[in-house]
């Protein structure tokens, strides 16, 4: 949780909106509940993230992204609003 909440602490300092959820639910209905949402991507923290420092982007259309620093992931988000490529 900690790394979750430091993720998303370096995410809205880069003017990005940012929920976390850190409810008991199981990833898959996460996942689901987002999809409906229309969250445009949803990253997954793990243990294997936190110690590598790095996040695991999936665009609300299923596609997974390969895992990233949060830093890189702000730019392409950023990049891709930019740009009005937008999931």
């Amino acid at each position: 949780d900690a790394y979750a909440t430091a993720t998303k602490a370096a995410l809205v300092a880069r003017g990005l909106r940012v929920e976390t959820d850190f409810s008991p639910d199981k990833l898959g209905a996460k996942i689901r509940r987002a999809q409906l949402e229309k969250i445009p991507y949803m990253l997954v923290v793990g243990e294997k993230d936190a110690a590598a420092g790095v996040v695991s982007p999936r665009a609300r259309s299923g596609e997974q992204l390969p895992a990233m620093s949060a830093e890189n992931f702000a730019n392409h988000v950023i990049e891709q609003n930019r740009n009005g490529e937008a999931h």
